[in-house]
């Protein structure tokens, strides 16, 4: 095997193991140590991977929110060309994506302090979202006080399907996933 690809495996199994550690122990407790552990890899590859503690995480978090950018340009090059369809759209495929990458689920949803203070430019996997209202909102005329709070119920939409979808309260079905999408689109023929 040729040596960058030995590196790349090295590189993708730390950041595998890293995501699990931040879900296991979050910021605080994250160990760059138990993270190679579980990689298979000796305690100094993640420092030669990506220097220290905060590399590392930053690593992580950009890793995932990579993955998630490129899931949201291929929903939005699959749907209708109006901000509303793109809006539904973009909701239910991050409904999707939560429920499907639950080990991602726990980077793109992660709270923390440290995150917030070391990393506040990182993380905005919501942007698109907020951007997405404000458009529609925009377009149609709908003041500054009903855009919040169609934000609001989209958001809620969105996080409250992804937890009962994980928790086994609503079925993980595309009947269910309808409903929510219907849900969602529905919200923005109501004043």
């Amino acid at each position: 095997m040729p040596v960058e690809s030995k590196r790349t495996n090295k590189r993708e199994a730390l950041l595998s193991a890293g995501i699990d550690e931040i879900s296991r122990s979050g910021i605080t407790g994250f160990s760059m140590r138990h993270a190679a552990q579980e990689a298979g890899v000796s305690c100094a590859a993640p420092a030669r991977h990506f220097g220290d503690k905060q590399g590392y995480i930053a690593a992580i978090i950009d890793y995932v929110n990579g993955k998630w950018h490129d899931e949201q340009m291929r929903i939005l090059a699959e749907c209708g060309p109006t901000t509303r369809e793109k809006l539904v759209a973009f909701s239910v495929g991050y409904i999707k994506f939560l429920v499907e990458k639950p080990r991602f689920r726990s980077i793109l949803t992660l709270k923390d302090e440290n995150l917030d203070n070391t990393y506040h430019s990182r993380g905005k996997t919501t942007s698109l979202t907020l951007e997405l209202v404000a458009k529609y909102c925009s377009e149609v005329g709908m003041d500054d006080k009903t855009r919040l709070r169609k934000l609001y119920i989209v958001r809620s939409l969105i996080y409250g399907a992804s937890l009962m979808f994980d928790n086994g309260e609503l079925p993980y079905t595309e009947e269910n996933l309808n409903i929510v999408e219907r849900s969602i689109d529905r919200e923005f023929e109501l004043p």
